[in-house]
């Protein structure tokens, strides 16, 4: 079975509110570029644009950095109660770190009377260790 593909340029989706050009230059944009290129779009086409983006799981982020510049009103006008809820994920502040996962990213240090290992195996020249086949008084060294 044979699938057609349209042969066409690249187009916006129809709920897109801005061009793809626009929508190119957003998403290509840096966190320094995009303040200027959202200053741009009218305030309820950019209400749009963030509600469009949140709501594609590939551009969430996205979506909230760009409801980052707009006002609560024009989200809610936009996108109803939403809106308001896209407005407060966009002004959260990042959660810090806790403590166990900063304790996890330094080198962990062994508690006093804790032995150290290491899975590099004994020195060269080294004793090998007995082994004990329980049951017995007798300690038997296998080489």
């Amino acid at each position: 079975m044979t699938q057609a593909h349209p042969t066409s340029g690249a187009e916006p989706e129809i709920d897109c509110p801005v061009s793809l050009e626009v929508l190119g230059s957003v998403y290509r944009a840096d966190e320094y570029d995009l303040p200027m290129i959202l200053e741009q779009i009218p305030a309820l086409k950019r209400a749009q644009l963030a509600t469009y983006l949140y709501g594609k799981s590939h551009m969430h982020q996205l979506g909230l950095k760009v409801a980052r510049a707009c006002d609560r009103e024009d989200l809610m006008r936009v996108a109803g109660e939403i809106g308001a809820v896209i407005h407060g994920q966009a002004h959260l502040k990042p959660a810090k770190p806790s403590v166990d996962a900063a304790a996890a990213l330094t080198k962990h240090k062994p508690l006093p009377g804790q032995k150290k290992v290491s899975l590099a195996g004994a020195a060269k020249g080294a004793p090998k260790p007995a082994i004990s086949l329980g049951g017995s008084a007798k300690i038997r060294n296998f080489d």
